[in-house]
């Protein structure tokens, strides 16, 4: 994703390298000297290790639902993105633990983490805040167990299949699927197949899509299929969801 919308600059860059396996982007967040405002955050079944000026270091939990972040005028923030299922073992904890939730550095990881903090917020600038996140995680990726290979091979599927077929497809069982899935991700493959559907086709309307077209080609049956999937994991309808381009003024949903 690349865009400006609504005040809020917003970039996401790759990563190189072994932490490929676990990193998806990192990723850069700023708000214009506008009024404070929100940002509305869809659940897209990964995992941060985030910066912000406003909360420090924190790590996000995988998100049901989405939730509204305050944003300051002239605020800015950073975070490395896990994929779906890759950060129970960076972080040390199931992926239950963090659902719906976040952590400070220093909670989750001790004095690791106090440091952490103090380093990243005393950093010159974004581009050295990014290396100080990826290179905490690379330190921990060198003891950690690599990425669970059936979750990563079911996230490339469940957008597009019920999760019945993607267990066969792998050759375990639904039950054996659905643990692997919630224990790494936090949450169900079942869910996680919506989550990622969705991100699909909000995806492909900020590209320009109609709303017909995203729908089809993300594997919803029909329009109103991805409009009722809109409101219930993001909270308002696709054409809102643009329509508010980034920013909305409404209190947040949750802190």
């Amino acid at each position: 994703m690349l865009g400006i919308l609504g005040g809020v600059g917003y970039r996401e860059h790759p990563v190189e390298g072994t932490l490929t396996r676990w990193i998806e982007c990192v990723w850069t967040r700023t708000r214009a000297e506008l009024p404070d405002g929100y940002d509305r955050i869809v659940p897209d079944g990964c995992m941060d290790l985030i910066w912000s000026d406003r909360a420090g270091v924190t790590v996000v939990g995988p998100n049901t639902t989405a939730f509204m972040a305050p944003l300051k005028a002239g605020s800015s923030s950073l975070g490395v993105r896990l994929h779906p299922g890759a950060a129970p073992p960076l972080f040390g904890v199931p992926g239950p633990v963090l659902r719906d939730g976040r952590l400070p550095a220093r909670e989750l990881f001790g004095d690791a983490g106090a440091r952490l903090e103090e380093r990243v917020s005393t950093a010159a600038d974004s581009a050295e805040r990014a290396r100080l996140l990826i290179a905490f995680l690379y330190g921990r990726a060198r003891g950690a167990d690599e990425p669970d290979p059936i979750v990563r091979a079911a996230t490339a599927g469940l957008h597009r299949s019920p999760v019945a077929e993607v267990a066969e497809r792998l050759a375990v069982s639904e039950r054996h699927l659905r643990r692997r899935v919630s224990e790494a991700v936090g949450y169900g493959p079942k869910r996680l197949g919506r989550v990622l559907r969705l991100r699909q086709a909000l995806a492909s309307l900020r590209a320009g899509a109609e709303l017909a077209e995203a729908a089809f080609a993300s594997g919803y049956a029909d329009q109103a299929h991805f409009t009722n999937e809109c409101r219930a994991l993001a909270g308002v309808s696709p054409g809102r969801f643009l329509q508010d381009a980034g920013t909305v003024a409404a209190p947040p949903s949750r802190p």
